[in-house]
């Protein structure tokens, strides 16, 4: 799924494309493709781009994907004008190095545009941000050839493992991430077979350590691997990675269901080998958990060659050969066929589109010799129908979503394939409303609330599981109180509230409905003022007006209707001196000034005869 090594290598005006499958060879690719060049991202306007059909209703949102370091021109305008499936991206920025160290891709590819300007972006658009870690610890420095057992024997040792940990948390919170991908390939494809047994043991105990420590801070762990499958079935799998055992701990599991053929023509990833993996996937870890991976590019390779291939004017002899393999990305494949006059054919066994031509090679020999050669040559890919079937496997299933290899490969037909089948599975929107019999009380009166939760035609949602939720003065929110809406889809619940309270009513996301959320009621609540006052006062003498407010707190500050002011004691005790030199009748009446606990508490009016 992931690239083996960080750098891209360009070859006389061509390029090849790096998957982040280890076990992914490639070629010099025949036709045009993008240079592999590391590019210079593209700052796209954080608005996203009406999707080419718009709906009443937003489509579920079941696609992720990949922003590889090296894409940015276009993987960044495929994630930002696709917001409409998408919830998270995962950018591929990132390799560890040693227990110590990951390894920043990013920056050394892309020194125009910090890192910061992707990421504001992505932020702008609302995405969840879940960077991809790749194993760069079995990379000798010095060779650039792989060693094998680095990484395993660094989580075989607790102090070293726990210094992979907070390596991997540190980068998380430093950036304030919302979690981290891991794509730890070489344990399957440069580690040797007989050591799985034994690098799993270790695996799991990461994963559990990991888990802990990131969820700790309320953090995403997502697992990228090659597939699985059901033991019982005697399929072939990397059982190593351990899904029933690390699925308790991971929030994310991409399957990198793709790479089935490379070493000779066939299909990328086949429907049933992919269903195969998903099925075994969800008998062990719940299913929106799962996310399937999808390829945003091909396979052409050369099955036969007639005729003696030039050596000029490039070197043929070693890209035009049976074997040889070059890739593709998906929305250059129209191109290609209608170059060769080839007319693609959707195989249905696979679930994805082949066909084959032909292409003639003309130059000479190292002699300097006129020469031909014909290469017949034989093209596997995935296009818009076969994302349908694969966008379908999260309908039936109830899967996390897909996550395309990588953002920006798709054709645009695909994309919007993806789009009809999110729409068809669009969870129903929920109204939420919430009314109280009273909008400002006194501390120690209660306060009555309703929610009402519907669906969009207003018919009631019943027995939708209700989070009865408060605000205090500080801003925080608690969770008051867990209920079921009724057979109207009314929700009821009294309250007694201590200060300005904030409340609101949530409902939970599920596979058939959107969260949903009341608007925010805000009660106010006015401290309770008890006091004494004669009832008659001669005039010239001095009188005490005393009392004291609820809750008991010194130092509020008291006024009476005369302009005179008092502070309250530890006991919330205060006392007014009055002294009147006319006769008659006065009116008194003590407040309690306000705070952004209280609203300000005002006593009834008493009128006083002076004599």
């Amino acid at each position: 799924m992931k690239l083996k090594s960080p750098l891209l290598t360009a070859l006389a005006g061509t390029s090849i494309f790096l998957s982040h499958c280890v076990g992914m060879s490639f070629a010099v690719a025949d036709t045009p493709t993008p240079s592999a060049t590391p590019a210079t991202p593209a700052t796209p306007s954080a608005t996203p781009a009406t999707p080419a059909t718009s709906f009443s209703t937003p489509p579920r949102k079941i696609l992720s994907g990949w922003i590889p370091y090296y894409s940015m021109k276009t993987s960044m305008p495929s994630a930002v004008n696709n917001s409409d499936l998408i919830q998270e991206v995962l950018p591929f920025w990132y390799s560890l190095k040693d227990q110590n160290t990951i390894a920043d891709l990013y920056t050394p590819a892309n020194p125009s545009i910090p890192m910061s300007t992707p990421l504001s972006t992505l932020e702008s658009v609302g995405y969840k941000i879940i960077p991809t870690i790749t194993d760069g610890t079995a990379i000798d420095p010095k060779t650039g050839k792989y060693v094998p057992m680095v990484l395993s024997n660094l989580l075989a040792d607790p102090v070293s493992r726990a210094k992979v940990v907070n390596t991997i948390v540190n980068l998380v919170m430093s950036n304030k991430f919302d979690g981290i991908d891991l794509d730890f390939e070489n344990f399957a494809f440069v580690d040797p077979n007989s050591s799985w047994p034994t690098t799993q043991i270790r695996w799991v105990q990461f994963i559990s350590d990991l888990s802990t420590a990131l969820h700790a801070q309320g953090k995403i762990l997502s697992i990228t691997t090659p597939p699985l499958f059901d033991p019982s079935s005697g399929k072939k799998g990397y059982y190593l990675f351990a899904w029933s055992q690390v699925g308790q701990f991971i929030d994310q599991l991409h399957i990198m269901a793709y790479d089935y053929s490379t070493s000779s023509p066939g299909p990328i990833g086949p429907i049933q080998w992919t269903t195969n993996a998903v099925t075994y996937a969800i008998s062990v870890m719940p299913a929106s958990k799962v996310y399937i991976g999808i390829p945003g590019y091909g396979r052409d390779w050369v099955t036969s060659v007639s005729g003696t291939c030039p050596s000029q004017p490039v070197n043929y002899l070693k890209t035009v050969a049976p074997g040889v393999v070059s890739t593709f990305v998906m929305h250059d494949v129209a191109g290609l066929a209608t170059t060769y006059g080839a007319t693609p054919t959707f195989d249905t066994n696979n679930g994805e589109s082949t066909f084959k031509y032909q292409k003639v090679y003309n130059g000479t020999t190292a002699n300097g010799s006129l020469t031909t050669c014909t290469a017949s040559r034989t093209v596997w890919y995935q296009d818009a129908q076969a994302f349908t079937l694969r966008a379908n496997l999260v309908a039936q299933y109830r899967l996390g979503g897909i996550s395309e290899w990588t953002l920006g490969m798709e054709d645009p037909t695909a994309m919007q394939a993806v789009r009809s089948v999110a729409q068809s599975i669009a969870p129903d929107a929920v109204a939420a409303q919430i009314v109280s019999n009273a909008s400002a009380v006194t501390i120690g009166s209660a306060i009555n609330l309703t929610g009402t939760f519907t669906l969009p035609d207003k018919s009631p949602i019943v027995g939708i599981p209700v989070h009865l939720q408060t605000q205090n003065s500080d801003g925080v929110w608690t969770n008051l109180s867990d209920g079921v809406s009724a057979s109207d889809g009314t929700y009821s619940a009294s309250l007694i509230l201590g200060e300005n309270t904030g409340v609101k009513m949530t409902t939970d996301a599920t596979w058939e409905r959107l969260a949903g959320q009341t608007p925010t009621l805000v009660i106010s609540v006015a401290r309770a003022i008890s006091w004494s006052i004669p009832a008659t006062m001669k005039r010239g003498t001095t009188y005490s007006i005393s009392g004291q407010i609820q809750p008991k707190i010194p130092g509020v500050t008291m006024t009476l209707s005369n302009g005179a002011t008092a502070t309250t004691d530890a006991n919330g005790n205060f006392t007014f001196s009055v002294t009147n030199t006319l006769p008659g009748f006065i009116k008194y009446q003590v407040t309690a000034n306000p705070d952004k606990r209280f609203v300000a508490s005002q006593t009834n009016i008493v009128t006083v005869w002076v004599r």
